[in-house]
C-alpha cells in the first residue's frame, strides 16, 4: 500500500465525488499490489462502498465511467462536464471520468454506422 496523501492534480467534480474517488483509490490500493494497474483500475470504476449497500460506480454516479492508473501518463480526453479527476497517490496517477457518448444504441445500429464509415473512406 501506498500511504501518501493524494495530490489533486485537476477536476471539475463536485466535492463529494472527488472525495469518493480518492477513497476507492486508497480501497484498490489496499487490495491490490501497486503494479497491477488493471486491477486497481476495474476495482475503482466497479465498486463504491456506502453505508449499507455495495454497487457499481457506474450504477451510482450513471453509465460511461473510465479509469486509468499508471506511473507517468499523459492522455487527451473528451468527458462530461463535472465528470473528471485527475489526482496522484505517491508515484501512481489516477483518471476518472465519464464519457460523453450515448450507449443507447444497440450492437446493430453502432455496427451499421461502422460499416457506413468504412464505405465513405475507400
Amino acid at each position: 500500500m501506498l500511504e501518501g496523501k493524494a495530490v489533486l492534480r485537476e477536476t471539475d467534480m463536485p466535492g463529494q465525488m472527488q472525495s469518493h474517488a480518492m477513497e476507492l483509490a486508497y480501497q484498490a490500493l489496499d487490495l491490490h499490489e501497486v503494479s497491477d494497474c488493471q486491477s486497481i483500475a476495474h476495482y475503482i470504476k466497479q465498486l463504491t462502498t456506502f453505508v449499507t449497500a455495495k454497487q457499481k460506480f457506474d450504477d451510482v454516479y450513471g453509465p460511461a465511467w473510465h479509469c486509468v492508473v499508471g506511473k507517468d501518463f499523459g492522455c487527451c480526453i473528451t468527458h462530461l462536464s463535472g465528470s473528471f479527476i485527475f489526482f496522484q497517490v505517491e508515484m501512481m496517477e489516477f483518471l476518472i471520468f465519464k464519457d460523453g457518448r450515448d450507449f443507447s444504441e444497440s450492437k446493430e445500429e453502432a455496427i451499421g454506422v461502422l460499416q457506413q464509415f468504412q464505405k465513405s473512406d475507400t
